[in-house]
């Protein structure tokens, strides 16, 4: 990799979960910095992003049926996309190249600190000058602002995805070994963990970052 594909700070990149050729979400975040090994992006209230409709129905009206059937649907390949706008939550990400999770900094929507939370994706893709593609294996661990406490969730979607069959037995193993990594990470207080909870906010005058025309197109070149 050069320094030319990495991604400029202040810009919009569209981080987006791809399944089976085709887009399932699509979210464009602003850029707050790029190593090469660590994309730090920030996401919050107002953004307009792409989801499956039995998505967006689940977290509107906390309807548990709806978000089984987004599953079934992500096994079938026979979702919907729709726009939604994120509301609630600001959110400071960490992805790690190479790594089947990220780490994420959840804070409400006047910047107190709610809760770290490490999301495991398959490794992202880089898409030159546009952004990044994984997939959400639907496993998540909550961790306490201190670090001291953490908790997993959602645990049953991600065995309802192995019986479905998106998560094979090859995709199981790197979860696992995965879950020991940010585990050992965690404890060590090392990684995105290293340096305690960041202090930011996005700035008011900041533009929100908007879906280009061709987000639920997927592309052909990408780079790791």
């Amino acid at each position: 990799m050069t320094d030319t594909d990495l991604f400029t700070p202040g810009s919009t990149v569209v981080r987006r979960d791809v399944h089976a050729g085709q887009v399932w979400t699509a979210m464009p975040q602003r850029v707050v910095a790029d190593t090469g090994h660590v994309l730090t992006l920030a996401y919050w209230p107002g953004i307009e992003s792409l989801a499956p409709i039995t998505w967006i129905t689940s977290t509107r009206t906390g309807d548990q049926s709806a978000r089984e059937r987004m599953l079934t649907e992500l096994a079938s390949q026979t979702w919907t996309l729709d726009r939604y706008r994120w509301t609630g939550t600001t959110l400071l990400s960490h992805f790690l190249a190479g790594e089947w999770f990220s780490v994420h900094c959840f804070q409400d929507a006047f910047g107190e600190p709610l809760r770290w939370y490490v999301n495991f994706e398959k490794p992202y893709l880089r898409r030159p000058g546009v952004g990044i593609d994984t997939l959400d294996l639907c496993l998540d661990l909550a961790v306490s602002l201190d670090l001291s406490g953490h908790h997993w969730k959602d645990r049953s979607e991600y065995a309802q995805l192995r019986r479905l069959g998106v998560i094979d037995d090859y995709l199981h193993r790197q979860v696992v070994r995965a879950q020991g990594w940010a585990i050992t990470m965690l404890d060590n207080v090392s990684g995105p963990f290293a340096d305690g909870w960041p202090t930011w906010a996005p700035d008011a005058s900041w533009p929100l970052p908007e879906l280009p025309a061709d987000a639920d197109h997927v592309a052909d070149q990408a780079l790791r």
